[in-house]
C-alpha cells in the first residue's frame, strides 16, 4: 500500500510515475521474542495512514478475542496472521510488509524472535539491505539479541538501527537508553557494522516511530520513520563482472537454443565476451531475450535468456561469468548458521544446493564454532541447533563460487538433508579449502568424473520420486 497523497486525486499518472521511481528499502526487525518487533511494524503503518477502516475494526475485534494485550488495541496483529501467532502473540514465521512515504518504498520483512525459529530469521535477513534490532529497556542485551546481530553481520548488512523499544515502561530514562546504547556499541564492534543508529521509543504507544515525543525531549535525533527515509540502503559495491547461473537451456525449435536464469551479480550487454564453468569455453553473446522483447542491456536480479554467437555444450547448474574469475573447486571453507534440531555430523553425506546446482558432499571437519555471547571461537566436532561456525566442505564435483562478502547472489550454498528433503543448514562460502582447486572437468580423474555422473542421475531420480 503506498501513503496517503493529494496527488493521487489531482494526477493519478503522476502519482504512479512518482512512485515507481522512488528507491526502496528492504529491512527487517530482528531480536528476542516479546522485544516488539510486530508492533513496532503495525505502529508504522497506523500512524502513517496506511491501514484501512475494515482492517482496523477486524484488529479491534482481534484484540479482544486474542486479549495479548490486556485489551489495549494490538497493532502486532496487523503482521501476525497465523492462529498460533495470535493465540501466543509471537512471531513464527517471518511476515513481509509493503508501504511508502513520500521518499522511499520500503519491503519489511518481521522476523520471529523464539530460539527455535532462528532459521526464519536468517531466511529473512538474506534479502535485507537494513536491520532493525529491537531491545526491551527493561531487559537490555540478551543471547537472542547478539544471536541475530551475528547472523546480520554475516549475512553482510552494514547498517543497523538499534530500536530501544518499550522506554515508557522506564518512564523515558535517559541513563537507560544511554547505558543499553553504550552495550550494543561495544559488544558490535567486532562485527563490522558501518553504522549504529540507537532509537529511543515505545512502539506500544507511538513515541518516536512516526511522531516525535514529547516524553524524550532530550533525544534530538531522527524518529524511526524519518531514520529510515534517510539511511544508506546496504548496497554492494559495483560488481566488475557478470555471474549468470544457468537455470534451463530452452531449445523450442532448431534454430534457437538461449540460457536462462536470473542474474546473480553484475551486467551484461550483447556482444560481450563470456566464459563458461566448469568447461571454460568462451563465446559471445548474440541477444538478450525476454517476454518483452530483446534488451540491450540486463542486470543483476533480472530473468532473462542469453543466446551465444558459438554452439557450446551448457547445462543447468553451469555458470556463464565476465571478469574476474570465479571460486572453482570442490572443497570450500564457508560460515554455516545449523538450522535442524539433529546435529550436524562430520563425514554424513547431505545434498549441497549451490546455485541452481544440486551435488552430493560432506562436511569434513568444524573449524571453530562462534559463541554469541562473547564473539569467541570455540573447538567443536559439530553444530547443534542455532550454532554458527566455520566448516570445511568436500563436494562430490567441483562448482563455481565466489566469496559471499563480495558476491552474495553466488557465494551462498543451502545444505538439505537427503533422506527427509529438508533444509537443515546455511552456508556462506569465505574460500576455497586446501587442495580443493579444479580447474575444468577436464582435469579430474576418470572416478571423480564417474562419480559426479552417478551423482547428477541419483538427484534426478530422487527429484521425479518426490514430485
Amino acid at each position: 500500500m503506498a501513503h496517503a497523497s493529494d496527488l493521487i486525486a489531482a494526477d493519478i499518472l503522476g502519482y504512479l510515475k512518482q512512485h515507481e521511481e522512488k528507491d526502496i528499502l528492504r529491512f527487517l526487525t530482528c531480536g528476542n521474542v516479546d522485544d516488539g518487533k510486530s508492533t513496532l511494524i503495525g505502529r508504522m503503518l497506523h500512524d502513517s495512514k496506511l491501514i484501512f477502516e475494515d482492517q482496523l475494526a477486524a484488529i479491534k475485534n482481534d484484540s479482544q478475542k486474542f486479549n495479548t494485550t490486556d485489551g489495549e488495541f494490538d497493532l502486532a496483529l496487523l503482521v501476525d496472521g497465523l492462529q498460533s501467532e495470535r493465540e501466543q502473540g509471537i512471531t513464527i514465521d517471518v511476515a513481509y510488509r509493503y508501504f511508502s512515504t513520500e521518499k522511499r518504498k520500503f519491503i519489511i520483512a518481521d522476523c520471529p524472535g523464539h530460539e527455535q525459529y532462528t532459521r526464519n530469521m536468517a531466511t529473512g535477513a538474506s534479502s535485507c539491505d537494513v536491520a532493525v534490532i529491537l531491545i526491551d529497556a527493561r531487559k537490555g542485551i540478551q543471547t537472542q539479541t547478539r544471536r541475530h546481530s551475528y547472523i546480520v553481520s554475516l549475512l553482510g548488512i552494514k547498517n543497523v538501527i538499534v530500536a530501544i523499544n518499550k522506554m515508557d515502561l522506564v518512564n523515558f530514562d535517559q541513563a537507560v537508553f544511554e547505558q543499553i546504547s553504550k552495550d550494543y556499541t561495544e559488544f558490535a564492534r567486532s562485527l563490522g557494522f558501518n553504522n549504529i543508529h540507537p532509537i529511543p521509543l515505545s512502539a506500544l504507544k507511538g513515541d518516536n516511530v512516526v511522531d516525535r515525543s514529547t516524553s524524550t525531549d532530550w533525544y534530538t535525533g531522527p524518529t524511526m520513520v524519518e531514520l529510515l527515509e534517510l539511511i544508506e540502503s546496504n548496497k554492494a559495491d559495483a560488481f566488475e563482472g557478470f555471474r549468470f547461473p544457468v537455470q534451463y537451456v530452452n531449445r523450442p525449435n532448431l534454430d534457437f537454443r538461449g540460457f536462462c536464469g536470473t542474474i546473480a551479480a553484475g551486467e551484461i550487454r550483447p556482444g560481450e565476451t563470456i566464459t563458461t564453468l566448469p568447461s571454460g569455453k568462451t563465446s559471445k553473446v548474440s541477444r538478450i531475450v525476454t517476454a518483452d522483447g530483446d534488451l540491450d542491456l540486463a542486470i543483476a536480479g533480472e530473468a532473462i535468456t542469453l543466446t551465444l554467437e558459438d554452439e557450446i555444450d551448457i547445462s543447468r547448474g553451469d555458470l556463464i561469468y565476465t571478469g574476474k574469475a570465479p571460486l572453482f573447486g570442490d572443497s570450500y571453507q564457508a560460515e554455516v548458521v545449523w538450522m535442524h534440531e539433529t546435529p550436524m555430523k562430520t563425514g554424513k553425506e547431505y545434498l549441497f544446493k549451490v546455485g541452481t546446482k544440486s551435488v552430493y558432499g560432506t562436511v569434513d571437519s568444524v573449524q571453530h564454532r562462534v559463541d554469541v555471547n562473547t564473539m569467541e571461537h570455540l573447538d567443536a566436532t559439530e553444530l547443534n541447533l542455532n550454532e554458527v561456525g566455520l566448516v570445511t566442505i568436500s563436494l562430490n564435483a567441483p562448482v563455481a563460487l565466489d566469496e559471499y562478502r563480495q558476491v552474495p547472489g553466488n557465494g551462498s550454498l543451502v545444505i538439505i538433508d537427503r533422506i527427509s528433503n529438508i533444509t537443515i543448514a546455511a552456508g556462506m562460502v569465505r574460500e576455497l579449502a586446501e587442495g580443493g582447486v579444479a580447474k575444468s572437468i577436464a582435469d579430474m580423474s576418470y572416478e571423480k568424473r564417474l562419480e559426479m555422473f552417478n551423482c547428477e542421475v541419483e538427484i534426478l531420480a530422487r527429484k521425479w520420486f518426490f514430485k
